[in-house]
């Protein structure tokens, strides 16, 4: 491979400045520079900083391999098999710093996974009868088969398909550079001279607009069908347009997403519609039709109206989503999947009444049945899965409003997520506007009680009593003996 000239764009030409980096990040890149390795922060937050952005993170790239990172830093902790890191754990802040990969293997040939099979044991030599033994003498036991040659792991293993399961061949930063996957995203800030280092025109696209994939793109996406949502992402978020032959791979190769492993995927959906532009990631993903790839029975839901009205109320959901991520509260998983998910599962939930099953068991077979239908692409786990059951069974809750209930309510567990869905639908559908007044008027007169508070007034009610004193047993007087 031809050795590429990368574009060195000093500090008095990009905008990127040392003050908005993390100082845990800056403490790392000068520990490599000063131990003499290569040191570079990379990835999305040097895209970021160069678009005026707060990056979410940072990220380091080094030729440290993680060992080297490991005694270096004593705050390191290694982890991942498929793409090996370093962990740089300070006391509000975990910095990743990743050794400089190549994409290529450095053994002869990249192993498949059906390479990496290991050779059957030998089973040993079955032992002889008693009755042959007394009549002649045995024969000199045969040595014990040698264990089998294991290999090591190898550090590049792909699929018959080409798709990568394990990624740790270490290379020089021109290879890592080409191995990341949108050209916006291998961007390198060197520390020792304050450069910006681009090997793949990334600032020409960062100033077009582009998410445009490094190399080509089908080979690309076929080794890690994720980038496609990535590049969903990015393009939502940055505001960006996908370049022509990376959209054109894209809506070639999208049922490829199945392929990935849905508990990576459950992360990479949480990352679409919690970064505050959800309702747009949503679109564009309908647009692409990677929505139908990963939520595939409700992609069938959405496309076909109910009652002659189409479904708009998961468009609405995102924005309220966005809405909440932008002025920077935080929206947990379970409320997010509630609201997306909510009406598709009510409407299983009624068709499970008709059949004749009882309320709470018809929720029941419904989230059952919906957390059944994803798993296989994205993987829900059974924890956020009850909490969506619980927040919709409690939204009946919220019509009892007479005695000491809606007190008992209002201090039970989970109440402030089904209110969140219960104003979510009353403000969108225009229904139980009253009752809705109601209940804000109720909890803005009972604020929530602090917990600490809450021990104290236990403490008030039932004061601890002081320590029961020990009575002391009389001594029975000795009976003397007379003298003889």
């Amino acid at each position: 491979m031809d050795t590429i000239t990368p574009a060195i764009i000093p500090r008095s030409q990009h905008t990127l400045s040392r003050k908005w980096i993390s100082p845990n990040a800056l403490r790392v890149l000068y520990r490599l520079k000063e131990r003499g390795y290569l040191a570079y922060l990379v990835g999305g937050g040097v895209r970021d900083l160069l678009l005026g952005r707060e990056p979410k993170d940072f990220d380091i790239a080094t030729d440290a391999t993680p060992r080297d990172i490991k005694k270096i830093f004593k705050n390191c902790r290694l982890i991942g098999r498929r793409f090996r890191l370093a962990h740089i754990h300070f006391h509000d802040e975990i910095i990743e710093v990743a050794t400089f990969r190549s994409p290529a293997a450095d053994e002869p040939e990249a192993e498949t996974a059906a390479e990496t099979a290991l050779p059957p044991v030998p089973s040993a030599p079955e032992s002889a009868a008693p009755e042959e033994q007394t009549a002649e003498p045995a024969p000199p036991p045969e040595p014990l088969p040698e264990a089998p040659h294991r290999p090591r792991p190898p550090r590049m293993l792909k699929t018959e398909e080409g798709m990568i399961l394990r990624d740790n061949v270490f290379g020089t930063p021109e290879q890592d550079a080409l191995r990341r996957d949108f050209t916006v995203n291998a961007l390198f800030y060197n520390i020792a001279d304050f450069s910006v280092i681009d090997y793949v025109d990334g600032m020409e696209d960062l100033r077009r607009g582009l998410i445009r994939i490094i190399g080509d793109p089908v080979v690309r996406f076929t080794e890690d069908p994720v980038r496609m949502v990535r590049a969903v992402r990015f393009a939502a978020i940055l505001g960006f347009k996908i370049e022509e032959n990376t959209g054109r791979a894209l809506l070639e190769l999208r049922d490829r997403i199945a392929l990935a492993s849905p508990a990576r995927m459950y992360e990479e959906v949480l990352k679409l519609f919690l970064l505050g532009e959800g309702e747009k990631t949503f679109q564009l993903l309908r647009k692409t039709e990677l929505f139908g790839v990963l939520f595939p029975r409700l992609n069938e839901w959405l496309n076909r109206e109910t009652d002659g009205f189409p479904h708009v109320r998961i468009g609405k959901a995102f924005e309220w989503v966005d809405v909440c991520v932008q002025a920077g509260r935080q929206v947990a998983p379970h409320i997010l999947f509630a609201l997306m998910f909510g009406e598709y599962i009510e409407e299983k939930a009624e068709a499970f009444r008709s059949a004749g099953a009882v309320p709470l068991e018809a929720l029941d077979r419904a989230v059952a049945e919906f957390l059944s239908e994803q798993v296989p692409r994205v993987q829900i786990p059974k924890k956020v899965a009850l909490a969506i059951r619980d927040m919709l069974w409690n939204q009946s809750r919220f019509e009892k409003t007479k005695g000491k209930y809606p007190l008992y309510f209002l201090r039970r567990p989970g109440f402030s997520e089904a209110f969140e869905y219960f104003r979510f639908t009353s403000e969108l559908t225009g229904e139980r506007q009253e009752l809705r007044a109601w209940w804000k008027e109720f909890i803005k007169a009972h604020p929530p009680v602090p917990a600490g508070e809450r021990q104290e007034k236990k403490g008030h009610k039932q004061p601890e009593r002081p320590p029961r004193k020990r009575r002391r047993r009389r001594r029975k007087p000795e009976t003397r003996q007379p003298k003889a």
